[in-house]
């Protein structure tokens, strides 16, 4: 056993309660700092609670900015985030600095793909309007009063042409599932994928291409500079009338102005969203929307992937404190 395991054990700062199980297995390997209240935590406070730490656990809503990085006590030598994306931290900052930066991929993509089904399927349906009418009291005014031919008419998926844009991990498990349910899968991506991970897919060089056969749109792309604001009134405009969009990647990546009007308009049929461009604040205009199926950021919210991400950011920290290289180092 290292001895950094037996005597001098290296500190950890949490920045937000963790799994249980990940919790329990860090403090056997470290002294934690840990945020029982799981309270947000801006950057002065992140760094106050580093005096004297090695490392930091961030999670996605911790904005870990070149401010926060430059004032963190040289004592931290590293920094591993709960997350796949590192949209949420100066990377150029880190490097400066030569503050190691990890994170978790490959753990979450089967959860991931399981929201966007959830998302694909509750928007088609019409999932929002139909709880609320079964939940209303029979006394009230919007009660439901039994089934009636045309009521709450939705979409159906099968033989419908579901658009994918980015056919990394997710993308593809997303297909996969929508195959079963019958979907024509089209797809872009920087590259074409192999006959065999293509699994039957249309490939389409341009978005814009595809836009045009979109029945549905399910957006697995990461958040940059190119994709920010990706999604506009021009690009909804390419699609067929009436297509739903959904959109599990960042909410960054699609202009919301443009969005909830084409979905107030009809332009678009449906919206399933889970994830927002300011979050936790989300756009008032899709809340007011009956044709928006939202969730809060559900995508990775099983137990056992949140366990496997702790498992592997974990697995980076050991890596580190016993002199190897971090398996999913990002700098």
């Amino acid at each position: 056993m290292a001895d950094w395991q037996t005597k001098d054990r290296p500190t950890v700062v949490l920045s937000r309660q963790l799994p249980t199980q990940v919790e329990a297995r860090a403090a056997g390997r470290y002294h934690l700092r840990t945020n029982a209240a799981d309270t947000p935590l801006d950057g002065p406070a992140l760094v106050a609670r580093c005096a004297g730490a090695d490392s930091l656990v961030v999670c996605p809503a911790d904005r870990v900015s070149a401010a926060t990085i430059a004032a963190l006590p040289p004592s931290v030598r590293i920094l591993a985030t709960f997350s796949v994306g590192t949209d949420h931290i100066d990377l150029e900052a880190a490097r400066t600095r030569d503050l190691v930066v990890t994170n978790t991929p490959d753990v979450l993509t089967a959860a991931t793909a399981e929201i966007a089904m959830l998302l694909i399927l509750g928007a088609a349906r019409r999932a929002v309007e139909g709880e609320r009418l079964a939940r209303a009291p029979r006394d009230a005014n919007d009660a439901w009063t039994g089934w009636t031919p045309t009521q709450l008419l939705g979409r159906q998926l099968t033989g419908k042409r579901l658009a994918i844009l980015g056919m990394g991990r997710i993308g593809r498990a997303v297909a996969e599932r929508a195959r079963a349910f019958g979907m024509i899968i089209h797809y872009c991506n920087r590259s074409r994928l192999p006959p065999k991970l293509e699994c039957g897919a249309t490939y389409h060089a341009s978005a814009d291409e595809m836009l045009g056969i979109a029945d549905f749109l399910t957006v697995h792309c990461p958040a940059t500079a190119e994709t920010k604001g990706w999604l506009t009134a021009d690009r909804i405009g390419l699609m067929p009338p009436g297509a739903i969009v959904v959109n599990t990647a960042r909410g960054a990546i699609v202009d919301d102005v443009a969005m909830i009007e084409a979905l107030k308009t009809g332009r678009l049929f449906a919206a399933g969203l889970d994830v927002y461009d300011g979050e936790p604040v989300i756009n008032p205009g899709y809340q007011a929307l009956p044709n928006v199926f939202l969730l809060p950021h559900l995508g990775s919210a099983t137990v056992e992937t949140r366990n496997a991400m702790g498992f592997r950011a974990l697995d980076n920290l050991d890596a580190f404190f016993e002199g190897r290289e971090p398996p999913d180092r990002v700098v």
